[in-house]
């Protein structure tokens, strides 16, 4: 574990040792892609829990009109 939190120190004041510019272009590249593939999971897996408890959107009747008009 010291070996991780060694690692990420050293990554962290080596990051913070760049100029603004390529800063924010580095977290950009790594946070959006991790954002996107974190969001991407959890939308996989709720739609898997929601399809076995029977409240996935294929399951929810269409709603109906009611006066004859549409």
């Amino acid at each position: 574990m010291n070996q991780i939190a060694s690692w990420w120190d050293g990554a962290e004041l080596w990051l913070i040792g760049l100029p603004y510019v390529p800063q924010l272009l580095l977290v950009m590249g790594v946070v959006l892609p991790a954002a996107f593939g974190i969001a991407r999971g959890f939308d996989l897996v709720l739609a898997r829990v929601f399809a076995l408890l029977g409240r996935d959107r294929a399951s929810v009747p269409a709603p109906t009109v009611v006066g004859g008009e549409h």
